[in-house]
């Protein structure tokens, strides 16, 4: 896709994910493509309402954080997205949330485990709590990289939620999953014993056996 391309996209998830699924309020929540033919990854600007955003205040910087377009300053949490790219070669998109329910099980540093097939399909398997770190600081990112090795989410300590995809519609779907298994495990906790599926059954569910 060309600049004008993916800036178009960026914009139109990232209103979807505020208008409609309010998957973050007021300016937290950060979405960004990397483009790893050009080296340039464009991501939401940092503290700027989502109300007024258009794609021409979309950022576009490179890895260590150098500006090489834009008019504001990227996401704060641009440190996050650039170590994920970094670790994950087949990543070019990442989606970091506040969703609620999701945000809660962060609070309280629970995994979600596999209590959906969906959960296993989309995330690849039980959603771990990456350790909280100072948002912006580097460890957000490295933190985050640990528990992802096999994973395509996972909640972070007191923080969120983060996502990532081949494609920014992959990333975002999968960031969509996690707060939906965060609300039905949160529901179903309220109901009684929760029963989750065994580590078997989800291995035949993904042709691992």
């Amino acid at each position: 896709m060309s600049g004008a391309e993916i800036r178009a996209e960026l914009l139109k998830v990232t209103r979807r994910a505020y208008f409609q699924d309010h998957m973050f309020a007021a300016t937290s929540g950060n979405l960004s493509v990397y483009d790893r033919q050009t080296g340039r990854m464009y991501i939401t600007p940092g503290s700027f309402p989502y109300e007024d955003m258009t794609e021409d205040d979309m950022m576009v910087i490179d890895l260590d954080g150098n500006v090489l377009e834009g008019k504001h300053k990227p996401s704060s949490e641009w440190k996050l997205h650039a170590a994920i790219y970094r670790n994950f070669e087949d990543v070019c998109a990442v989606v970091h949330t506040h969703s609620p329910y999701a945000t809660s099980f962060a609070i309280n540093h629970m995994n979600i485990p596999v209590v959906l097939y969906e959960i296993a399909w989309f995330l690849g398997g039980d959603i771990p709590v990456a350790e909280g770190a100072l948002p912006g600081s580097p460890e957000v990112g490295e933190n985050c990289v640990k528990v992802l090795k096999e994973r395509n989410g996972c909640l972070m300590g007191n923080h969120g939620a983060v996502a990532m995809g081949e494609t920014l519609a992959q990333a975002y779907t999968r960031a969509v999953y996690i707060e939906d298994a965060a609300k039905a495990y949160s529901l179903a906790l309220t109901h009684g014993p929760v029963r989750v599926v065994e580590s078997a059954e989800v291995r035949r569910f993904l042709g691992k056996e």
